[in-house]
């Protein structure tokens, strides 16, 4: 491929091997500075040369390994903020969640802001939603989320520290979207979902919906902040690795939007734009291990899910936390794959997980996003009271 500039405007065209030229693409004019314009070129060329996928899995991979190990090193856990507020204590697990979120997203509406990120076309926001999948799958996520003692990112983090329950739990939350996907489960998901549709679109941005823009968004993140802020000093502060991993927990997601951004931009073919989720993903690794001449193209997703996990055991090994861990005497077996279960199908469901519909759905606010993380939050929160009041494992 041949990009050529001409009074501001550049000219793409495709050389074939033979020697002979064709023009695929139209003139386009981007006011931007010469260097970001050689940027542009660069990573066309670069896409062109490895291909779109494999470029994608590699960004997913290295975002995957800082996530890994940041999520690791914080105890980043939205199960443990859930049941902090419950106990009234309100410490530094919340105060970690809290600020993870407020980092991704005071970074993905500045750059909202600057016009860098343009996430409109995102399933998130472009996408048809369901406001009773969000709420019905939200709450029944909460619900696993609190049995198998992890959300899907969680079980992911754990699994890579040798815990062998997590991964017994990943394995059957896996199976479970799958089936809930393209499966068994499929024609229930479907019909719950569409008890209550919205169409996507402006309208799906709850920001835009009250009237207001990205500025609104930085000072909610900026509330957020301070919540955390708050809450740390409250608690005699946090060791550092605590706070400083959250950060990049919240740096880490919102990478993941700004890679699939870049990419979408510099690429002739139509790139989903997207951040970490680990619903999707974990479908997709399950039916690439199974049916391999059937399975998608690698992309971003596919180059997360395993990098998490490898991000997290090279934390747990570096800091002499790996060791492997079975289920113990007291804590049921049925209990952990009937939450897990529960997960896979609200997952799917409510359009995402804590991480993937929560936080990288609720940073460009998305309305099913935010109901979904409300409605996970509350399921795992009443779930947690209940099996306390009855004395079973939580």
């Amino acid at each position: 491929m041949r990009v050529k500039k001409r009074d501001n405007l550049w000219l793409c065209a495709v050389y074939s091997r033979s020697g002979g030229s064709r023009f695929v693409g139209a003139t386009f004019d981007i006011s931007v500075h010469d260097e970001l314009l050689g940027n542009f070129v660069n990573l066309a060329s670069l896409l062109e040369t490895y291909g779109d996928h494999w470029i994608l899995a590699l960004g997913g991979a290295v975002i995957g390994l800082l996530f890994g190990f940041s999520a690791q090193r914080s105890k980043f856990c939205a199960r443990a903020a859930v049941i902090e507020c419950c106990e009234g204590q309100w410490r530094q697990r919340f105060a970690g969640w809290m600020l993870a979120f407020a980092v991704a997203m005071l970074m993905v509406q500045f750059a909202m802001l600057l016009g860098f990120l343009k996430p409109e076309s995102a399933r998130h926001l472009g996408a048809q939603g369901s406001i009773s999948g969000a709420v019905l799958g939200g709450l029944m996520f909460g619900v696993g989320m609190i049995m198998t003692r992890g959300c899907a990112s969680r079980l992911i983090i754990l699994s890579g520290n040798g815990n062998l329950r997590a991964l017994l739990s990943g394995l059957v939350f896996a199976v479970t979207v799958q089936a809930t996907i393209s499966g068994a489960l499929a024609p229930v998901r479907q019909y719950m979902a569409s008890w209550w549709l919205v169409d996507g679109g402006p309208q799906r941005n709850m920001l835009n919906a009250l009237g207001t823009s990205s500025w609104m968004g930085l000072a909610i993140g900026l509330l957020f902040l301070g919540i955390a802020v708050w809450r740390f000093r409250a608690a005699a502060g946090g060791p550092k690795p605590l706070v400083l991993g959250n950060v990049f927990v919240g740096v880490a997601i919102a990478l993941g939007w700004f890679f699939t951004q870049w990419i979408a931009s510099a690429s002739f073919e139509p790139i989903p734009l997207q951040s970490l989720s680990f619903s999707s993903s974990s479908a997709e690794w399950l039916t690439r291990v199974l049916y391999t001449d059937t399975a998608p193209r690698f992309g971003f997703d596919a180059g997360l899910l395993p990098s998490v996990f490898v991000g997290s055991f090279i934390a747990a090994f570096l800091f002499g936390e790996f060791k492997f861990e079975g289920f113990q005497t007291e804590n049921k077996l049925g209990h952990y794959l009937t939450g897990a279960v529960l997960m896979g199908f609200g997952a799917v469901l409510a359009g995402g997980c804590t991480v993937g519909a929560g936080m990288s759905g609720g940073v460009v606010f998305s309305n099913t996003a935010w109901l979904t993380l409300l409605s996970i939050m509350a399921g795992a929160a009443l779930t947690y009271r209940f099996l306390k009041s009855i004395g079973a494992p939580t």
